[in-house]
């Protein structure tokens, strides 16, 4: 049993050094890219997202507009239009999915840190979360994140928070 341990020990360290090594390359990538410092000016994006953002997406001037980049994401509700009416679903899962569940990460993050910020994204946030569910409020979140990400990469500006993000 105690050689199991060991084995299962040093095959750790071996893990968490190639995890630190990763981290490294990750941040050199991070400081040499103009995009993926921007996108990390974002309420919601962090390291991981912004890089991961900044390596995956395509010219951001594919998109025409800030609407279909949460598209190409899957961060839009279905549609399914039946006699003369909309009928909103799912979101579509569309896209990659890997983006989306880091900028649904993301917003889940902002929607929990909500209550104890007294700013105006905290006081946004907190009036959403009377009206609508905390899952349902982090998808939009990530939507709204989502286009912010589009116009920053479109225009290459640093990110100004408005009053109702």
């Amino acid at each position: 049993m105690p050689r199991q341990v060991q084995s299962f020990a040093s095959q750790l360290d071996n893990l968490e050094q190639e995890i630190r090594r990763i981290e490294r390359q990750l941040l050199a990538w991070h400081r040499q890219n103009a995009a993926s410092q921007l996108l990390e000016t974002i309420s919601g994006i962090g390291l991981i997202m912004a890089t991961a953002l900044a390596a995956s997406v395509p010219d951001p001037t594919v998109f025409k507009s800030g609407r279909q980049f949460p598209a190409y994401l899957g961060l839009v509700p279905r549609q399914n239009p039946s006699g003369g009416k909309d009928r909103l679903g799912h979101t579509s899962k569309m896209g990659n999915g890997y983006l989306r569940r880091l900028l649904v990460i993301g917003a889940t993050s902002v929607t929990r840190r909500a209550p104890t910020i007294d700013s105006r994204t905290g006081t946004w946030v907190r009036s959403l979360l009377e009206r609508k569910p905390t899952r349902v409020l982090s998808v939009a979140i990530a939507n709204k994140t989502a286009r912010a990400a589009w116009a920053l990469l479109s225009k290459g500006e640093s990110y100004r928070a408005t009053p109702e993000f």
